[in-house]
């Protein structure tokens, strides 16, 4: 089992005094709350590697401004931008996570039309995203990374997963 999940994004600086623009990871509620420790990866040279969040802010309830307590300049912030926010798991309550792709194993993966993909067979977790596998009547299975552009919704009542994917994705 893991000891830390990848939970947040820090997509961008906020202010002067180190702030980010923060977005949950794909698919997972946000979860940073102040006092919480959190890891920044990949690591990037001469920034913290760890900190604890100071302050959050709701921008619009899929943004966040966060602040940590090991940024307080704007260059180590932008230095940090694009780096993922890790907590360790024993500090986030399983129960926000009940529709994590974790637990889709044998869900069904429609697309936005309505069509049959597959089910899923598994969940690939690889450093940059996770993907899923996607068995399919017929055909080789299919690998449809967990991002927010390709995953539209997911019905944890009829365990459905709809995809809105790129054409050409289905056939690589």
């Amino acid at each position: 089992m893991r000891t830390w999940k990848d939970v947040a994004t820090l997509t961008k600086t906020k202010s002067l005094n180190g702030r980010f623009v923060v977005r949950p990871a794909a698919g997972l509620p946000f979860v940073l709350e102040a006092g919480t420790e959190v890891a920044f990866v990949p690591p990037q040279t001469d920034t913290p590697r760890r900190g604890v969040v100071d302050s959050v802010c709701d921008i619009d309830g899929s943004v966040y401004e966060v602040g940590f307590d090991s940024v307080t300049e704007e260059t180590c912030a932008r230095a940090l931008v694009g780096c993922h926010c890790l907590v360790k798991v024993k500090d986030i309550d399983e129960t926000m996570y009940e529709d994590e792709p974790t637990t889709w194993v044998g869900w069904k993966v429609v697309g936005v039309d309505g069509g049959c993909i597959g089910e899923v067979a598994s969940l690939i977790e690889n450093p940059g995203q996770a993907l899923l596998e996607v068995s399919r009547v017929d055909e080789n299975a299919a690998y449809i990374p967990v991002v927010d552009e390709f995953i539209c919704d997911v019905d944890v009542t009829n365990k459905e997963i709809v995809v809105d994917l790129p054409r050409g994705l289905l056939d690589l």
